[in-house]
């Protein structure tokens, strides 16, 4: 794809996105910034209203081991907040090896948004684009399914040379 000399970077969001492997919902927010904090604020401000809004009694958070989920923080924190909020609900958390976050169904759903959304195409400004994405995933939710691997324990063994 040819880029033109004359294109101006306008800045970028940070999307924090949340998948419900059990329907294929997708929950996403759009930050400035991508620090632990800012994670914190999308668990508490999404994730976790959206959890207790539809009666989940356990949320398992599966992650990888990127610093923003601050993997020596998160657990404690999660353990702090359940107590002083008095969440009625249990939180597993689950840490990816590393170097596997292909593992990770968000990831699917990232290359989805990849695709149909954001390559190629050209916003004129951040706001356009925090709109476009959130957008994307109401659209998204519509229709949205689970995830069906399609890659087999078999298909793993055979390219690795296991037997």
């Amino acid at each position: 794809m040819h880029v033109s000399p004359r294109y101006t970077r306008r800045g970028a969001w940070q999307l924090f996105a949340g998948l419900s492997v059990a329907d294929g919902q997708v929950y996403g927010q759009c930050r400035e910034r991508k620090r632990f904090v800012d994670f914190q604020m999308f668990l508490l401000e999404v994730i976790i209203p959206a959890a207790l809004q539809r009666g989940v009694h356990t949320l398992a958070l599966i992650l990888d081991n990127g610093t923003t989920h601050a993997p020596k923080r998160l657990e404690a924190w999660l353990k702090e907040q359940q107590q002083t909020r008095g969440w009625p609900l249990t939180m597993q958390v689950y840490w990816l090896p590393k170097n596997a976050s292909w593992l990770d169904q968000i990831e699917i759903w990232f290359s989805i948004l990849q695709r149909k959304l954001l390559q190629p195409n050209h916003f004129t400004s951040l706001e356009e684009l925090k709109h476009a994405i959130l957008a994307f995933i109401s659209y998204y939710n519509q229709a949205a399914k689970p995830i069906h691997w399609s890659y087999t324990i078999e298909k793993l063994e055979l390219k690795l040379g296991v037997n």
